[in-house]
């Protein structure tokens, strides 16, 4: 069962590495944090300083630059699974009579997905100059917590309108900034907020389209060879009935490459399946990453209701469907922006 140890393995740091980027990008004093913290406290006694530093520009220069490198390790990826999709699963899915449709589906997405991850990644999110500032000004209401009217951009040296936020790695301020995506190499604004939920959105269901196809010609394997009803000797000679981890290792024994695709692909569907229902609740209660990351430094933390410090309250909730329209429809127009 070595392969299964390897697999688990594998399995435990995607979803690791996962955990860690949320941490590193999310909430300061969230336990998981802390514990990251405490980690690399221990870890910076054992590591070199010049090793730490080396480690520490690397990943400065990759989450806060501009780089093509995630780009291409997204497409790289694309490619590697519909490659083996293609050339191994799409055969024998036809021999198992599986519907055509429901084999074209994946790659009916992979355009979609495609046209949507570069108008995401080529759309203007909504740069903030000294030229369109005044328009910005007048987008969203300052809620006296989050945003402070009369705030200055110390870099850029533009008035900063309410939820918007200078971007490190674009080096502007961005009109209703959401995040800075590293996959698209571009900042999430209001003009492209709309193009990079669909690009979730078709990136979750290729994922999960290929999952089900490839998961449905394993067991249609399974049930046309009968091999629940044999048997399997062990190293001692007894006899055993099959069970799952020995029909787990046979069919990865049989098919290696599209075993390791589907899990593979079975993490990556929960990962953007999360994601993207964590994305469709900021846009149902009209807020940002970056408000919701935010909010709790907003709260005052004291034992009984004070004066001195107030709330933070999200006052850009229009309701529901007026919450889809605002990303439908940016409060400023792309054409108002130009002008």
């Amino acid at each position: 069962m070595d392969f299964l140890v390897l697999f688990l393995l594998y399995v435990g740091l995607v979803v690791l590495s996962f955990l860690l980027a949320c941490v590193y990008f999310g909430k300061k004093q969230s336990f998981p944090s802390r514990i990251f913290t405490w980690t690399t406290q221990v870890i910076s006694y054992i590591i070199p300083a010049q090793v730490q530093g080396a480690a520490q520009r690397t990943l400065h220069g990759l989450f806060h630059t501009r780089n093509s490198l995630f780009v291409v390790l997204h497409l790289t990826l694309e490619a590697l699974v519909y490659g083996e999709f293609t050339w191994e699963v799409f055969g024998y899915c036809e021999e198992l009579e599986i519907g055509i449709p429901s084999l074209l589906l994946p790659y009916l997405l992979l355009i979609m997905n495609t046209g949507f991850f570069i108008l995401c990644s080529k759309t203007d999110p909504g740069k903030i100059t000294k030229s369109n500032q005044a328009e910005f000004l007048s987008a969203y209401p300052y809620d006296g917590v989050m945003f402070e009217k009369g705030v200055e951009c110390p870099t850029c040296q533009v008035r900063k309108p309410a939820r918007s936020k200078h971007c490190g790695a674009c080096n502007v301020c961005v009109h209703r900034f959401d995040h800075h995506c590293v996959w698209v190499n571009n900042c999430i604004g209001a003009f492209n907020a709309r193009y990079f939920i669909i690009y979730l959105l078709t990136l979750t269901a290729m994922a999960v389209s290929i999952t089900a196809l490839t998961a449905t010609f394993l067991i249609q394997v399974v049930i046309l060879s009968n091999l629940m009803l044999g048997h399997y000797t062990d190293d001692h000679g007894q006899e055993h009935p099959i069970d799952a981890f020995f029909l787990i290792q046979h069919l990865f024994l049989t098919f290696p490459r599209i075993v390791f695709m589907l899990g593979f692909v079975v993490v990556h569907s929960i990962i953007l399946a999360a994601y993207f229902c964590f994305i469709l609740y900021l846009v149902l209660t009209n807020q940002t990453s970056n408000e919701w990351f935010k909010s709790p430094r907003h709260k005052c933390s004291c034992p009984k209701p004070c004066n001195e410090h107030r709330n933070y309250e999200n006052i850009y909730s229009r309701g529901v469907w007026g919450n889809i329209a605002e990303i439908a429809r940016p409060s400023m127009s792309a054409a108002k922006k130009r002008r």
